[in-house]
């Protein structure tokens, strides 16, 4: 159903929630005619479908699973879209040195049974069977014939690290292609913004998405940028029934500060949405470091301390 929230003047958000890709999807734009905007709305979420499917491993006969299918076995020819998405999650992965890797192991590939009779121990015959497997360097992309080469049998790739993002792009260009100057995708929490809102103000993380009004970030202007936001499942440890979140450092017994959550902002919701995971693997310094070295992208980071951390150029009112 679509939900219309009055503003004042000529211009209206007009906006519409559903589920897709398995994530809540609320799709926004600034229109002035209810039927026109319905319709654009319609257009999007016929994209996002089709990125579903496109990157679908649920069905057989799709391109990734027929590149699965074919690992150690042969290159495959696939579509220009395709070979330019495993492109660049191949950059990105060389980019964070494999911490984002868009390979995995078959679930029937990695067995200590095949250790029997071998002078290696199993886990470390399992953990190097394992690193041919799930490692980015084992694709081999021929940009000439337009093939994808999974290097070693049991091999897979799967892209539910930026799918999501990948679709946020897509509808983006659909409705700017359809006219629609100003707008706001949110999915699943992660958001992609252009143009400004009816009174001219640009979107700003909590006028994106009201759920984030509290977050110390709130007011961080987004137009035009993409913001997504990745959060860490702590584990914890126990003292005395106390719980305790993070790692014990041993040479002091206190425990060390974790990354709660990571934004990432910049203007491609895919590329946002395939850098906020790895930030928090990297850690604090490590994250910042890489992240000011790259043009058009910042990051908050939260510790576990609600400690607030910003890479250059941005600033965050406390």
């Amino acid at each position: 159903m679509l939900a219309v929230k009055k503003l004042t003047g000529s211009s209206t958000i007009f906006n519409r929630e559903t589920r897709l890709m398995g994530n809540r999807f609320e799709i926004s734009l600034v229109a002035t005619d209810a039927i026109w905007a319905h319709a654009r709305i319609d257009s999007a979420i016929a994209e996002i479908n089709r990125v579903d499917k496109l990157l679908s491993t649920f069905t057989e006969d799709s391109t990734i699973n027929e590149i699965n299918r074919n690992a150690g076995i042969k290159p495959v020819r696939v579509d220009a879209e395709i070979f330019r998405l495993v492109d660049r999650a191949v950059q990105i992965s060389s980019l964070t040195d494999g911490t984002f890797d868009i390979t995995y192991a078959a679930a029937t590939t990695i067995s200590l049974d095949d250790s029997v009779n071998s002078t290696v121990t199993p886990l470390v015959k399992t953990f190097k069977k394992k690193l041919n497997l799930t490692n980015y360097t084992n694709i081999v992309l021929d940009f000439a014939a337009q093939t994808v080469f999974l290097k070693n049998k049991g091999m897979r790739i799967g892209f539910g690290a930026i799918s999501r993002g990948y679709a946020a792009d897509r509808a983006k260009y659909i409705l700017q292609m359809e006219g629609v100057s100003s707008g706001v995708i949110n999915a699943g929490g992660d958001l992609l913004t252009w143009g400004l809102q009816p009174d001219n103000t640009p979107w700003t993380i909590a006028t994106a998405d009201p759920a984030q009004a509290n977050q110390p970030y709130a007011d961080v202007n987004i137009s035009n940028m993409a913001v997504a936001t990745s959060y860490n499942t702590e584990k914890y440890t126990s003292i005395n029934n106390n719980k305790i979140t993070g790692d014990i450092n041993s040479q002091n017994g206190f425990p060390v500060s974790k990354i709660k959550s990571v934004s990432i902002i910049t203007p491609g919701a895919e590329l946002a949405d395939a850098m906020a995971t790895p930030i928090i693997a990297m850690g604090v310094n490590a994250g910042l470091y890489l992240i000011n070295k790259l043009n058009q992208m910042a990051c908050i980071i939260i510790d576990d301390h609600a400690r607030v951390y910003t890479s250059k150029d941005i600033s965050v009112m406390m």
